[in-house]
């Protein structure tokens, strides 16, 4: 079958013939690949910057934002059928007896550091024709979303973060003042308000997870005006701060008390100077990993100090465990349902597996291009 790899030791890019896998266990799924989404992570690989082959192979199929068909069950399968679309999991579990994570199933935190992940460290990825996976790693698409269904992965991101948010909150009386309002609490009054850092297709799906929470959003990025994600933006009910035209400190008096500030963009210096105005009891969640660049001077006093004096919560987030892809999916459903189609003009393109080195190594632009399978 056609495969889309890299192999390190040559630094090259292409399609390959990769054997075409079969069930070898009861549990396992055999999914026939319908689209894959290409992501910064995608063309990271895709310049070597990282990417491990698995053992005894010189080539990694990359990809894994995977929206697939299941087309064959093991005996034991119960929770998917023939006919299912399914998104799966990426990171797979380290065999070290004393991770507690990865033995209680969530390898998303997992303590080794010795997890693998399909299409970016020591397991195959996605961007082929057939893929067979243990059905515990695969989260089933109502038919109603096969459209949409390849953003279920990088929407994971923001649902991860979100229920982070959601249990680190539960240390202070934090619920929305609006609802209080309605139940003739407080006579007036805003439901928490956010800010993401940047526009690409984390920030994007983050925005609208968050006005799907009751969150007024401020979307804060250098895309111009006339970029169309803008109109986008602002289409969906998010507010969108144009970065060269308004500094953070008018950020921030703009939006007022910040509660939740969503990086999307992996841009430390920017990060830091936003941590800067992040309101009382906020919390700061960071999803994206920066370069190797030259070091940013950070007034550590002042951060310090904020984050003691008013509460505050700095976190990362990475990867994702099975409820994650289960809120995603049901996500995907809310914005169907509130935005309709419009949610379909997140993905900007759709291109034939044969399209990948554009896609991978050029500049192709737009919000989220997809590889079509099949």
């Amino acid at each position: 079958m056609k495969a889309v790899a890299v192999t390190p030791a040559t630094k090259s890019i292409g399609i390959i013939s990769h054997e075409e896998p079969r069930i070898a266990s009861p549990t396992e799924v055999k999914v026939r690949m319908i689209e894959v989404g290409v992501c910064g992570t995608d063309k990271e690989i895709a310049r070597f910057d990282y990417g491990t082959p698995p053992a005894g192979s010189p080539d990694l199929i990359i990809g894994h934002e995977s929206l697939g068909e299941v087309v064959e069950t093991g005996a034991e399968v119960k929770d998917v059928k023939t006919g299912d679309l399914v998104v799966m999991m990426v990171r797979r579990p380290c065999a070290r007896p004393d991770c507690v994570a990865c033995r209680a199933g969530r390898q998303d935190f997992c303590f080794t550091g010795e997890y693998t992940e399909r299409g970016i460290k020591g397991h195959h990825g996605f961007m082929t024709e057939f893929v067979v996976d243990d059905e515990r790693y695969m989260t089933v698409v109502p038919p109603e979303l096969r459209s949409i269904g390849v953003l279920v992965e990088p929407l994971t991101v923001a649902e991860k973060a979100l229920m982070q948010v959601w249990d680190v909150q539960q240390r202070l009386p934090w619920g929305c003042v609006a609802d209080l309002a309605r139940a003739g609490e407080f006579q007036s009054g805003h439901c928490h308000r956010a800010v993401v850092l940047g526009a690409g297709p984390i920030g994007l799906l983050g925005a609208l997870a968050l006005l799907t929470a009751g969150f007024e959003t401020y979307v804060y990025s250098r895309n111009s005006h006339d970029d169309p994600r803008v109109a986008l933006i602002e289409s969906f009910g998010a507010k969108f701060v144009y970065s060269e035209e308004r500094t953070v400190a008018q950020l921030a008096e703009e939006v007022g008390n910040i509660d939740l500030v969503y990086e999307a963009v992996g841009a430390s210096s920017l990060a830091f100077d936003v941590m800067k105005v992040l309101g009382t009891n906020g919390v700061f969640v960071f999803t994206g990993v920066p370069g190797r660049r030259a070091p940013v001077e950070v007034d550590t006093d002042f951060i310090m100090r904020n984050l003691v004096l008013r509460n505050q919560i700095f976190f990362g987030t990475v990867n994702a465990s099975r409820e994650n892809f289960q809120a995603a999916v049901a996500d995907l459903a809310r914005f169907r349902e509130r935005w309709g189609d419009k949610v379909e003009r997140l993905i900007t393109g759709r291109f034939p597996i044969e399209a990948h080195a554009d896609l991978l190594l050029g500049n192709t632009g737009g919000t989220k291009n997809v590889v079509t399978i099949t």
